[in-house]
This record gives structure tokens, C-alpha cells and sequence, in this order.
């Protein structure tokens, strides 16, 4: 099979959509080689899996700060994880990217974990959950 032609399962952890997307007519559903209610266990581990990752710095978990912009799932069960920092000089810019990949390795049914650090479109503060909010007193 042509890989260029193969669907993958995505999981946006991103923003909720503006409402004008969120309008949008929802698009057809494909045949994916990992079944749904799969894919749907895979999700809930993967947030509860990002969780238990903090910037030293900050106390509060990366997927609260919104530092996860994207996770696709592909077919062959490997996991392709978008992050940022809340700094390009973060002290720990070089180790943060490994301790979410050990994580996502935890989760049952990935195969393979694959960070990819991107700085575009900068992280602020209005990506933050109202939870990071609180937590930090930003509310």
C-alpha cells in the first residue's frame, strides 16, 4: 500500500476549534486498521500519560499548560507527538522531549513514540487550561 494513501487516526489535543469550524460538517469516517473504541482507549491514556510530565519550573502538567499541540496515531501504531516549551531557552529543553516519549511509551498499544519539538506557533499563556490557570493562580 502506497503510504502516502494510508489514513491515520489523529488525536488533536490542540485548542477547541474557532465555532465556525466547530460548525463544520464532520468529516466521513474511513476504515482505520485500529478500531475506534481503540483508538478512544488510546486517547484517554495518552492525556493521562502527558499528565505525569511537568516542567520542573511550573507546577503543572504539560498537557494543562497546552504544550501538546498534536498527537497522530498512525496505522503501524506509532505515536507522532507536536511539542513546545513555554520557552525556546527552557533549561530543560533537551530533556523534556524524552520524558514525554518514556511516557507515551507506557501506554498500552503504541508501538513506537516519535517527539518533534516546534516552537512555531509559540506557546502563551492562552493556551493554558482553566485547571493550569487555577493551579497557578492565574484565574
Amino acid at each position: 500500500m502506497d503510504r502516502s494513501a494510508r489514513t491515520r487516526d489523529v488525536i488533536d489535543l490542540s485548542a477547541p476549534p474557532p465555532a465556525a469550524e466547530a460548525q463544520a460538517a464532520p468529516a466521513p469516517k474511513t476504515e482505520n486498521a485500529i478500531p475506534q473504541d481503540e483508538v478512544a482507549r488510546i486517547t484517554d491514556d495518552v492525556i493521562t500519560a502527558m499528565k505525569t510530565v511537568y516542567d520542573p519550573e511550573i507546577p503543572v502538567d504539560i498537557y494543562e499548560l497546552g504544550l501538546i499541540y498534536k498527537v497522530d496515531l498512525e496505522d503501524d501504531r506509532t505515536l507522532k507527538i507536536e511539542m513546545t516549551l513555554t520557552a525556546p531557552g527552557c533549561p530543560v529543553a533537551g530533556e523534556m522531549p524524552g520524558w514525554v516519549q518514556t511516557a507515551a511509551e507506557g501506554v498500552d498499544g503504541v508501538e513506537r513514540v516519535v517527539v518533534n519539538l516546534v516552537f512555531d506557533p509559540p506557546w502563551t499563556p492562552d493556551r493554558m487550561s482553566d485547571e493550569a490557570r487555577l493551579a497557578l493562580n492565574m484565574l
